[in-house]
């Protein structure tokens, strides 16, 4: 679960610094590698600084000045560089108007191990290595197919991507008797044939580059088609064998590869998106029966979570709230508030006692700190992405907070 949030404020914070934009060439990407030593990257870093110096524009030189030692005195705090290597995102963001430009700095140790330097100063921050290292590893191949059409699709933990679409023009049985009805049946087993092999050229085409990362292929379909290509020399003899199941399902096409995902659940039940969508369907679940089971809403799950009340905790991945602690500067009156940064929440945030406006000393997700406090009570968390209809469900309908209860508490 800590891992699962850890994700999720990466995607967050790189969702955030794409949007980020320099008023020129002076926001600092950099990279550096596990094993690199801190002595070295201050030495380079230094060199970097003297050679901004010679930069014409005043505003650009400053800019990128302040950025580098902005870093420079970070990097002094290390021994040494972090396990997995460091990134390190700096400089002036561009504001609403000219002249309002913010210092921000990012510091953070990648979810696995970097082996690249890079240093760049350009107009917006290069997030690309580390959007790479964060994309879920570990997927599924899902292979549909009948004589009539085929699809070929991923499932990488949350995200289903139909990558291809196959047709294959093969006309019904023919009904007519005689040698000609015969010789047709030919032509036609002869077009099944080629379609199939077109099938798994384009599967080759799709797995073999992930071949690594992949679980295991799971090939379903309406019709005979399914075994029949399964057990016909059509894949790549590295794919053929990691394929894992033959499914019966109802439908062809793009349907049938959602259909696929859930007959094959017992096969995939450690798949991340077969996971939530139980979860949320046992909410419904007792929703829909009115069992006093399932309850949602920030406030009535906090309080839940509290009393120790809840079994399972379900968080959406769309939720963009944070939780925050503020104090007041005059008198001391300090509180906690769940505010919206982009409804800009904080402005409503006033002292009780003196009015005037509170200052926010921490900040958190409030995915992150409802995760938190659910663990402190033995309550599994879920998190739930916006991919799939469940998901879309539980936010746009429930504010993306919903829990199934241990036992009914009242209300």
């Amino acid at each position: 679960m800590r891992e699962e949030l850890e994700r999720l404020k990466l995607e967050k914070l790189v969702e955030e610094l794409k949007q980020k934009r320099g008023r020129g060439t002076e926001l600092v990407s950099l990279y550096i590698p596990a094993g690199r030593p801190i002595a070295d990257v201050l030495n380079t870093l230094n060199q970097e600084y003297a050679t901004a110096t010679n930069i014409k524009d005043r505003t650009t030189r400053h800019h990128v000045l302040d950025a580098l030692a902005a870093i420079i005195n970070r990097l002094k705090l290390f021994r040494e560089t972090p396990p997995n290597g460091l990134i390190v995102f700096a400089g002036y963001v561009a504001g609403d108007v000219p002249g309002r430009e913010k210092m921000e700095i990012h510091l953070l140790e990648p979810p696995q191990k970097l082996g690249v330097w890079l240093y760049r100063c350009d107009s917006r921050f290069h997030t690309e290595i580390l959007e790479d290292m964060i994309k879920t590893r570990g997927a599924y191949g899902l292979i549909v197919i009948e004589r009539g059409e085929a699809a070929i699709g991923i499932l990488r933990g949350k995200s289903v991507e139909v990558v291809d679409e196959l047709t294959s023009g093969i006309p019904g049985k023919h009904r007519a008797g005689g040698q000609s009805a015969r010789r047709f049946e030919r032509i036609i087993e002869q077009m099944v044939h080629e379609f199939y092999k077109r099938v798994g050229e384009h599967a080759n085409r799709v797995f073999l580059p992930i071949k690594d990362e992949l679980l295991g292929i799971v090939i379903g379909g309406p019709g005979p088609a399914k075994e029949e290509f399964a057990e016909g020399d059509y894949l790549h003899y590295e794919l053929k064998a990691k394929v894992v199941a033959v499914v019966d399902t109802g439908y062809g096409g793009e349907a049938g590869v959602y259909e696929l995902i859930e007959r094959a659940r017992d096969i995939l039940k450690d798949t991340q998106l077969v996971k939530e969508r139980e979860a949320v369907n046992q909410f419904l679940y007792h929703l829909a029966r009115d069992t006093g089971l399932a309850i949602y809403g920030e406030e009535e799950v906090r309080a839940a979570l509290n009393a120790g009340a809840v079994d399972k905790l379900l968080l959406s991945e769309g939720i963009s709230k944070l939780r925050v602690k503020a104090s007041c500067p005059q008198c001391g009156f300090t509180t906690e508030a769940t505010i919206d940064p982009r409804a800009d929440s904080q402005q409503e945030l006033k002292c009780p006692k003196c009015g005037v406006q509170l200052q926010v000393v921490e900040e958190k997700l409030l995915v992150e700190e409802l995760a938190e406090l659910a663990e402190r009570h033995g309550t599994e968390v879920v998190l739930v992405s916006t991919q799939t209809s469940e998901g879309k469900e539980l936010l746009r309908t429930f504010g993306g907070i919903g829990a199934i209860l241990r036992y009914k508490v009242q209300r």
